[in-house]
């Protein structure tokens, strides 16, 4: 009996060991959280469009980069027309308020008839934090590849843009 309750008394102090007498459990509580943010929107100010200006092209064609301020710079044999402003596009995000949040935009092509330019587009920013009021603001410009001999007209066409919470 002695060796029992010296044995029985190690193990009582034996550190990280818990003993259940047999049929009996213990039940603790963990712990959960869930946060539920409003959807992040995106709209297309009224108005705003990503242009390019109006140019004149030259043997060897060259690019038209837009700077999202709205400014064109002509790199190559383009010639800008000084008085057919250019204009960076414009966007409005609202979400929740000081959340983080990602802009990508993409590619396309401006076409007048058969013919065709690629474009480019850069936001102001690729990542951005809504204001306190849960509300933001971006710009778009790009780049415009003119070939040599593309036929005269007005250009038009579409790009994506997409924001999402970090």
């Amino acid at each position: 009996m002695r060796r029992c309750l010296i044995i029985g008394g190690l193990l009582a102090l034996a550190p990280g060991y818990a003993f259940a007498a047999s049929g009996s459990s213990t039940t603790v509580s963990g712990s959960t959280t869930a946060t539920v943010v409003g959807p992040i929107s995106l709209k297309h100010t009224a108005g705003a469009v990503l242009n390019f200006g109006t140019m004149t092209v030259g043997a060897g064609g060259g690019d038209v980069i837009l700077t999202t301020t709205g400014t064109a710079i002509a790199i190559g044999a383009i010639g800008l027309v000084p008085s057919a402003g250019s204009s960076a596009d414009q966007f409005s995000v609202t979400g929740d308020p000081n959340r983080s949040y990602s802009i990508t935009t993409g590619t396309g092509y401006v076409t007048a008839g058969a013919s065709s330019m690629l474009f480019g587009t850069t936001p102001s920013a690729t990542q951005t934090t809504l204001g306190a009021t849960g509300t933001g603001t971006f710009s778009v410009g790009g780049s415009l590849s003119v070939s040599n001999g593309i036929a005269p007209g007005v250009y038009t066409g579409t790009y994506t843009v997409t924001v999402a919470y970090d």
